[in-house]
């Protein structure tokens, strides 16, 4: 059995072309979408962030609402970027969300990826300290927001306080017992995989990585994917790990998905500079019909080394077309492979 849920970048044009033309569009279609990826039996919810764009921002108000109006999907993140981010102010939104959910959320946090303006994080308030870099930065973020979700008290009450408080040092609340082991690292590379193990987090590897030997995208994601298992093994942690791996698969079974996605001409993994001097190697997507992806998924190495697959999700094409698309996964693909 894999688990398999969907991943929306949430997107928003005004063009009318598109089905989702605001933000409130994004939003509301996303909850929507939840409710019915729960209806066919998908494993999870998740959403990506992106700042100063047409697309989803703040997430945890989404998360919240879509925890109400679900019961067994897991919600989560893939990914928030951390140099944004106030890891405290953060946990007591997570916690908050989590609580609502009933204790399903999986966040995957990030050093995040080139944004819509320069140094984005500036505008928020954030900065790396002399030396340091934005990436620094973020793993710093992570790290507080680590250790603040471990509910251990580190304030110091004030001896005359407006409201009684328990003994000793405080922790932030509200605190959701467990979520520190529900927390991923969305990574590029295999040292921040390794780097993830040993903290303690679980691993979400995307369509993008680094490209660090010239080997095909799969294969890459896989090797990256082994080395941070066997970091985690060596970290001694007392639980499992989990791993995610996103792809872009439609299955070819209406006149509407091949008008959308039978290009007809043959998928490749591309290579390409995202940042300066930065080599990456973005994933192959697979648009087929049924029996031909069932075999093209069966050699992808990554797929099969992960427990999670995200099913990244063209939004603006709707609410009801995504989950024909999730559906088709679930009746014509998965079971032949083995994954339901």
């Amino acid at each position: 059995m894999k688990k398999i849920g969907f991943l929306s970048f949430g997107h928003w044009s005004p063009s009318p072309q598109s089905g989702t033309r605001s933000a409130a569009d994004a939003l509301l279609q996303s909850i929507d979408l939840a409710v019915a990826a729960e209806e066919l039996g998908a494993d999870g919810a998740y959403f990506r962030v992106h700042h100063f764009a047409r697309q989803l921002a703040s997430p945890f108000p989404l998360l919240a609402a879509v925890g109400a109006r679900t019961r067994r999907i897991e919600i989560g993140t893939a990914v928030i970027d951390m140099r944004y981010e106030n890891p405290l102010y953060m946990a007591e939104d997570a916690g908050a969300a989590d609580l609502i959910a009933g204790g399903r959320l999986q966040l995957g946090i990030s050093r995040g990826s080139p944004e819509q303006v320069i140094d984005g994080w500036r505008y928020f308030g954030f900065a790396p300290e002399e030396g340091k870099t934005d990436a620094d930065m973020a793993r710093q973020h992570a790290e507080v927001f680590l250790e603040v979700l471990r509910g251990e008290g580190f304030a110091q009450p004030n001896p005359r306080p407006m409201f009684p408080n328990p003994p000793g040092l405080l922790r932030l609340e509200p605190h959701s017992e467990g979520l520190r082991e529900r927390i991923w690292w969305g990574s590029a590379t295999n040292d921040t995989a390794i780097w993830a193990a040993r903290l303690g987090m679980n691993l979400q590897s995307s369509t993008l990585k680094f490209d660090e030997t010239g080997k095909p995208f799969h294969i890459q994601q896989a090797e990256q994917i082994r080395a941070f298992r066997q970091a985690w093994k060596a970290a001694g942690h007392a639980h499992e790990p989990r791993v995610s791996v996103s792809r872009s698969i439609f299955a070819l079974v209406n006149d509407m998905d091949r008008a959308y996605f039978g290009t007809g001409r043959p998928e490749q993994d591309q290579f390409g500079y995202i940042e300066p001097e930065v080599r990456a190697v973005f994933g192959r997507g697979y648009m087929a019909e049924p029996d031909t992806l069932v075999e093209q998924l069966r050699t992808d190495e990554a797929i099969a080394e992960a427990d999670t697959l995200l099913l990244t999700v063209p939004n603006q094409l709707g609410v009801e077309y995504n989950a024909h698309v999730i559906e088709a996964i679930f009746t014509h693909v998965a079971p032949a492979l083995g994954w339901r």
